[in-house]
């Protein structure tokens, strides 16, 4: 009979920390990271970490909420052989739809646990390996155009291989911020937007085709993504190649956006998905179609970081990452992990699982629950 890892210890914190400043997208201003940390402990084997970063007008969840649920999980696996993670991932949903967010930070922890019990640095347990270089680039928060244009200069001197910006308020004043950003940075620097699914369907089309001119390599979410059968036809429109997100939560919605012909790319947040165990199907489906992904973030801190980074290695589908908001952080709670290095490259750990922790003296004074 294999050996089991038997889950005996759940804590959940609720980690805030302010951010260096407001980061400002369409869906409004972010003032700080409100984060649900979930540590898994098994029975005299390795000790899991996930975390995860709810953002109420995408998936609606809150930190709070997180919590609540986050207790439903602790007690629903308790007990439970921490190594068998499908038999888990399906009896979370079972037990409540949604909560994708809380859902995914158990899913990492038990990664965590599994790769360690291997041996393997988590991205050669999900079959990948370090065949290329992961950069991120790094935001330009939505306001005043020439405020915007400033920032974006600093990122290029910064050394980022592409500058993304934030759009989504107004079609006619998001092309003057264009404008103006690519007059300031040059032409050799890649510029990628996000809407945020801020435009209708008719702006969205006049928008990109007033910023086309100042080679754009993508746009994020032009829509609301309830508009989903609407996108096939702003792709169509658009000479802005077109990169779902927020329509693109987990591998079913993946199905649905590759079956409609509805964008040129997939935006992969384990945050949306539930977790590494259903992005993985997302990204098989895409490779099937041909399609390149990126893997992205919400406000998440260098530990799920570190996870997205590791799963940015599992497939050359995988082109394009965003993984610059945990710089952004006032201060950084996490141990060992990622290393984000001179002109945006990142660099994974090799140690077995994760890599990350975060250290019990960063987490005093933050809210908890324990079960045991």
């Amino acid at each position: 009979m294999a050996q089991q890892l038997t889950i005996t210890r759940i804590e959940l914190y609720k980690i805030f920390i302010p951010l260096n400043e407001p980061f400002v997208i369409s869906l409004g201003p972010i003032l700080n990271a409100e984060n649900v940390l979930v540590i898994l402990h098994t029975d005299g084997g390795p000790t899991g970490y996930g975390e995860c970063s709810p953002f109420m007008s995408i998936n609606g969840e809150s930190a709070d909420t997180c919590l609540v649920v986050g207790s439903y999980f602790a007690r629903l696996l308790k007990g439970r052989d921490a190594l068998d993670i499908a038999s888990h991932i399906a009896a979370m949903d079972t037990l409540i739809y949604g909560n994708s967010s809380i859902k995914s930070a158990f899913d990492m922890a038990l990664y965590d646990i599994a790769a360690q019990y291997a041996g393997q640095p988590l991205y050669q347990f999900l079959g990948g390996k370090k065949d290329k270089t992961i950069t991120t680039d790094y935001t330009v928060s939505i306001g005043d155009p020439a405020q915007m244009a400033i920032d974006a200069v600093k990122i290029r001197d910064a050394g980022y291989p592409a500058i993304k910006v934030k759009l989504g308020k107004d079609g006619r004043k998001d092309i003057e911020r264009i404008r103006m950003i690519r007059e300031a940075v040059g032409p050799a620097i890649p510029i990628r937007v996000d809407a945020n699914q801020g435009w209708s369907v008719e702006e969205a089309v006049s928008t990109l085709n007033g910023i086309a001119v100042y080679d754009i390599e993508h746009c994020e979410e032009p829509i609301p993504r309830w508009a989903i059968l609407d996108l096939p036809e702003v792709r169509r429109r658009s000479p802005v190649k077109i990169m779902s997100d927020e329509s693109c939560g987990d591998d079913h919605d993946a199905e649905r956006l590759i079956r409609l012909g509805a964008c040129d790319y997939m935006n992969i947040k384990l945050g949306k998905s539930g977790g590494i165990f259903k992005a993985l199907k997302m990204v098989q489906l895409a490779a099937d179609a041909g399609l390149h992904l990126q893997v992205g973030a919400f406000m998440e801190s260098r530990l799920a970081m570190t996870a997205f980074a590791h799963f940015a290695l599992c497939s050359p589908a995988i082109t394009h990452f965003d993984f610059d908001t945990a710089l952004m952080f006032s201060r950084d709670p996490v141990t060992g992990g990622i290393i984000y290095g001179e002109n945006g490259v990142i660099t994974v750990p090799d140690a077995p699982g994760l890599g990350a922790t975060m250290e019990p003296a960063a987490l005093e004074g933050f809210e908890k629950k324990i079960i045991d």
